[in-house]
């Protein structure tokens, strides 16, 4: 009997111990597939990472300023939710008129540069800043029906960290 019960738990032990790999594979290739989208919608949209040079000053397309700034002006009102990012997608495809796969990688990278900026207030600032730089007062004219499209579809009011924002954003443009 003794025999038989450590059979069972020997089985029991592989078992596990197999599953857990095997759903190491799945996740390892989650990576993968979100590395490969990021660097896919790098090369998209020519951008560039020069040495010595934050990503954010190598930004010489206003589409990607404008994405990253949607997806950090998400983020400035909390973990977004899946249909928050819905929203946001929505909002650039129509904003920008780019495609569904344009909008996601856009927000893939735009993710990746709040990350280098270590946090979604220093990466709104940054960005508006560069977007100013880059189209001078045009570039308002592409990011607000992106930034109206997601408040008017948030659920809630806007976050003090939001509000913050849009009036460094009007600050910014005014200069």
């Amino acid at each position: 009997m003794p025999f038989v019960i450590a059979a069972l738990g020997a089985i029991a032990a592989a078992y596990f111990w197999a599953n857990r790999a095997r759903n190491a594979a799945y996740i390892a290739d989650d990576m993968i597939d979100i590395a490969q989208t990021a660097l896919g919608a790098a090369r998209r949209f020519n951008f560039r990472r020069k040495a010595n040079t934050h990503p954010i000053d190598c930004i010489d397309d206003s589409k990607i300023a404008v994405g990253a700034l949607a997806v950090a002006f998400l983020e400035l009102g909390g973990l977004p939710t899946v249909e928050d990012k819905a929203t946001m997608k929505v909002a650039l495809r129509s904003g920008l008129r780019v495609s569904e796969d344009d909008a996601e990688e856009l927000s893939v990278l735009g993710s990746w540069m709040i990350q280098q900026c270590k946090g979604a207030d220093a990466a709104f600032t940054r960005l508006a800043r560069r977007l100013r730089k880059l189209t001078s007062a045009s570039g308002l004219d592409d990011l607000m029906p992106v930034l109206t499209h997601i408040v008017n579809n948030l659920p809630g009011a806007l976050t003090a960290r939001q509000q913050d924002a849009l009036s460094d954003l009007d600050r910014i443009f005014r200069n």
